[in-house]
């Protein structure tokens, strides 16, 4: 599902937003719809759509719903983002930038709800408080971009990182697609597993989620998006 704004730029950039909307197979054994991993990506994704309604942006923004994300699709041909990216690439869609909203309403006050893989604990403070912005190396610039534009209007914490591939968790949203094709992409997410102690369990309900820091979170992403795509503020 795609809802595009044309940008008045000849250059013909694009800003793509996107979420799954698909499921884990595990999560729905007791009729639950994964509400963070990924009704909140999806959430976010309508709210940032609405708000940009009837603007006129520099650089076009496609706004899409991802399929396959999940296990078993997930890195495999059939994974809905590759499918998609692959044929943007075939068109020699001028991509500038892929922004994936993925497991974004689960926050933490509490010493120690943070987890991190490798060493990335003796960079990163231990509190789950906050929303984090990832990429690969190579999309280093477009990370420090985003968050440098989301901290100009948001009201909660953000962390960084640009880091290799290899380190687990760094590619495990639908930025990993736009990143096979020589796009730059990042993942802006709770951090899902390392922090959501509901993650791909049935227990993922409602009930778990900030919906308070969820506002101020879009309000922030609005900033972003803004600010990457040239969209004027009223």
């Amino acid at each position: 599902m795609i809802a595009e704004l044309p940008g008045s730029d000849r250059r013909n950039e694009i800003i793509v937003i996107g979420a799954h909307y698909d499921t884990a197979e595990d999560s729905n054994l007791q009729g639950t719809v994964s509400v963070n991993d990924n009704a909140s990506g999806i959430a976010g994704l309508i709210a940032l759509a609405r708000s940009f309604a009837g603007t006129r942006p520099s650089r076009t923004i496609r706004f899409i719903a991802f399929v396959n994300e999940e296990p078993a699709s997930f890195k495999t041909k059939d994974m809905g983002s590759l499918v998609y990216v692959r044929r943007a690439r075939k068109q020699v869609d001028r991509i500038v930038a892929m922004i994936s909203l993925e497991t974004i309403g689960y926050y933490s006050g509490e010493p120690g709800s943070q987890k991190y893989p490798l060493v990335l604990d003796r960079i990163y403070h231990d509190t789950g408080n906050f929303i984090g912005f990832v990429s690969n190396i190579s999309s280093r610039e477009l990370v420090r971009e985003s968050i440098a534009l989301f901290r100009s209007a948001a009201t909660i914490p953000s962390e960084g990182l640009a880091a290799p591939e290899s380190i687990r968790g760094i590619g495990w949203s639908d930025h990993w697609s736009f990143w096979q094709m020589g796009y730059p992409g990042i993942m802006v997410t709770d951090t899902a597993p390392f922090r959501y102690p509901h993650y791909h369990s049935p227990n993922d309900t409602p009930d778990k989620l900030d919906f308070e820091r969820m506002g101020r979170i879009v309000k922030g992403l609005e900033a972003m998006v803004r600010g990457l795509s040239g969209v004027k503020k009223n």
